[in-house]
């Protein structure tokens, strides 16, 4: 999204009708910050500054909508992203293995992402699969019943993009 294309009224509709000039522009936060990650894979500083300035919102207003939600990110992520449930039952089957495992073999620690930008490793309370445990989700699919042939399966997966 090029933020100097972004148009309040069109993207508003008729609801600004009803809305004063500052409620339109802050109604397109979210919208606005689920382009940019789309596009950036994260919210990029000088992206968030340039929104900023376009929407007459100050830049602390901006970064503190974009924190209460945790699917925003300020920092790169990975090509790929690896999330380890830690639930109970994933927990008991041996996930912290598996966390440990991916760790070792790509350097990177719970909430980190690989240098390269190829693997963001994540932990998650329960992906809702006990009966699959261990699970982890790679991007999108999840991967159950996680045995050391699994796993390296999915480090062969991300280390050849």
């Amino acid at each position: 999204m090029k933020i100097e294309e972004l148009n309040v009224d069109e993207r508003i509709g008729s609801a600004g009708d009803v809305l004063t000039e500052s409620q339109k522009k802050r109604g397109l936060l979210i919208h606005a910050f689920q382009s940019i990650q789309k596009e950036h894979n994260y919210l990029p500083e000088d992206v968030l500054q340039q929104l900023s300035k376009k929407l007459d919102i100050p830049l602390s207003d901006v970064y503190s909508t974009a924190s209460f939600y945790k699917h925003f990110y300020f920092n790169p992520r990975g090509k790929n992203i690896v999330c380890v449930c830690m639930g109970t039952a994933c927990h008991v089957r041996g996930a912290g293995k598996v966390l440990e495992k991916l760790g070792k073999t790509f350097g990177v620690k719970e909430g980190e992402t690989t240098p390269d930008l190829s693997l963001t490793l994540e932990t998650v309370g329960c992906v809702g699969c006990c009966g699959l445990a261990p699970v982890a989700t790679v991007n999108d699919e999840v991967v159950g019943d996680l045995s050391a042939k699994k796993v390296d399966e999915i480090i062969k997966k991300v280390k050849e993009g």
